[in-house]
């Protein structure tokens, strides 16, 4: 049974898309996914000899962005011995630009609603089966309440359907209201540092409205980047069957200030090394006109979802394997941006990619039903989820097994409050310098969560590897950089909080 949008809804849509802004980074009309071009780079590339791989993650090691037929060699690949001399270099590119720490977050999801119709998508506007729902203001307070006094997230990502009811001025009163919640803990208090963002494509003026509310990262999916596919995956009348603006989007964002852009693909939709392919690109385009790259890139792989046949019957899912050589890819080829690995994969297939020691960021208490959190529901709910989680274990758990593997969890938001933040960042990531910064502040952050929410099991794991980095700290910075640091720590012990270098 067809939905049929209201002329509310209607009249909405028509006014989104802003031509104007898209043709101003166009090339001769075209954009910069030359889809023929992707696979004759593919096919040139194939059977490459290992001197040439070598040089090509030599040049990654120097963090470098790969050229396409660099990044084309490495999908190639076919020698075991070469992959595993990948996926060392991966490892050694992430401990360069971002040292032994990882980043985590948790999604919030504030609404389900959304005009469009993606084939795949459990919130597609035609499935019937999910329960509908926007959170008032004051939900999204106690949603925030839990995450930051109860498991104790410093930093989300707030996701939105894209519709009338959800726009940018919904979501500027969200980011506000998730930044004034501060909640008691055992010790000190918690509260959001960072909100992240995942929504639709906006135009420069409400992107500027989201950057002068403190948005984080703006983080649009391309989905696929095979145009044929994907004009079949987004029905015509939708906003997102316009390919060039969701294309565009970022360049919108960095136009408009928003300095940390996020790019990420479904795999799963379309062939894998196309779509790394695809990833490269876009970082390239966006380095092209701003000299900035993706913040982070995101590779969710398409999972099962109510009442979503596609989901279950793609001819492109990724295997487990190919997942894991297509991360370590994207590490060589765009080796400063942030990685991140979703709980939408199973425990034990996390636990072996962060092993690897190749992602940066991952999520965990994880829960994507709107108001799932305040509600406290403990099994997934089909129909009230974009798609079924494959890791739901609790922040409490993921770090403990992240400290069983030698890292330690930061929570540090100091680069965004610091300028560290669009260039600057690039620049330090580039030369390695921010892997310091964040090594110290991992400390501190992580000095706070263990006093504040650890669980003793936790703890215990979490102390051998704070001493561990005390004493790599000590090694290489100078004394009285090594003494502020232990000054801000021993504060946080006595219950000071959010002291940061």
């Amino acid at each position: 049974m067809a939905v049929v949008l209201s002329e509310k809804e209607k009249k909405w849509m028509e006014g989104v898309i802003k031509e104007e802004q898209i043709t101003r980074y166009l090339e001769n009309g075209r954009d910069f996914i030359d889809d023929e071009e992707i696979w004759e780079k593919l096919r040139k590339n194939q059977n490459p000899d290992k001197q040439r791989i070598r040089e090509i993650i030599q040049k990654s090691l120097e963090i470098e962005t790969l050229e396409p037929d660099e990044t084309a060699a490495l999908l190639n690949v076919k020698d075991p011995e070469l992959w595993q001399e990948i996926f060392d270099a991966a490892a050694k590119i992430k401990k360069k630009v971002y040292d032994s720490r990882i980043v985590t977050f948790a999604p919030l999801y504030c609404s389900n609603l959304c005009v469009n119709n993606c084939v795949y998508c459990g919130f597609r506007r035609e499935n019937t089966v999910i329960k509908r729902r926007r959170l008032t203001l004051e939900e999204v307070r106690r949603e925030a309440e839990v995450l930051a006094g109860e498991i104790g997230h410093k930093r989300l990502i707030a996701v939105y359907g894209e519709h009338p009811t959800t726009d940018a001025k919904y979501i500027a009163d969200t980011i506000r209201t998730i930044y004034e919640v501060k909640v008691k803990t055992k010790n000190g208090y918690g509260q959001i540092r960072r909100v992240n963002v995942n929504a639709a494509p906006m135009s420069i003026e409400e992107l500027e409205m989201l950057r002068d509310v403190g948005i984080g990262t703006y983080q649009v999916f391309q989905e696929t980047y095979h145009h044929e596919t994907y004009k079949k995956l987004h029905p015509e009348g939708t906003i997102k069957s316009h390919y060039q603006w969701r294309l565009y989007c970022h360049h919108r964002a960095l136009e408009a200030g928003v300095d940390d852009v996020a790019l990420g693909v479904l795999f799963g939709l379309y062939d894998w090394r196309f779509e790394v392919m695809g990833l490269l690109y876009h970082a390239r385009n966006l380095e092209k006109f701003f000299g900035i790259g993706p913040h982070t890139i995101s590779f969710p792989r398409l999972e099962p979802a109510a009442n979503t046949p596609f989901a279950q019957e793609s001819k492109y899912k990724v295997s487990d394997e190919d997942f894991k050589k297509l991360i370590a890819v994207i590490r060589l080829s765009v080796p400063y941006t942030g990685m991140i690995l979703t709980a939408r994969e199973p425990a034990h297939l996390r636990d072996e990619i962060l092993s690897m020691g190749i992602v940066t960021q991952t999520d965990a208490s994880t829960k994507i039903g709107i108001g799932a959190y305040s509600d406290r529901y403990t099994e997934q709910e089909a129909e009230r989820q974009q798609f079924l989680l494959g890791d739901t274990r609790s922040l409490d758990e993921l770090i403990r097994e992240l400290a069983k593997m030698g890292y330690i969890t930061s929570f540090c938001t100091a680069g965004y409050r610091c300028g560290r933040t669009g260039k600057h960042i690039m620049t330090l990531l580039k030369t390695g310098r921010e892997a310091v910064f964040c090594k110290l502040n991992a400390v501190l952050t992580f000095r706070e969560w263990l006093d504040d929410f650890a669980s003793e099991e936790t703890k215990i794991a979490g102390e051998q590897v704070i001493q561990k980095e005390i004493e790599e700290i000590k090694e290489r910075v100078p004394a009285e950089v090594f003494s502020k640091l232990m000054e801000y720590y021993r504060r946080i012990q006595n219950g000071e909080r959010d002291l940061y270098f």
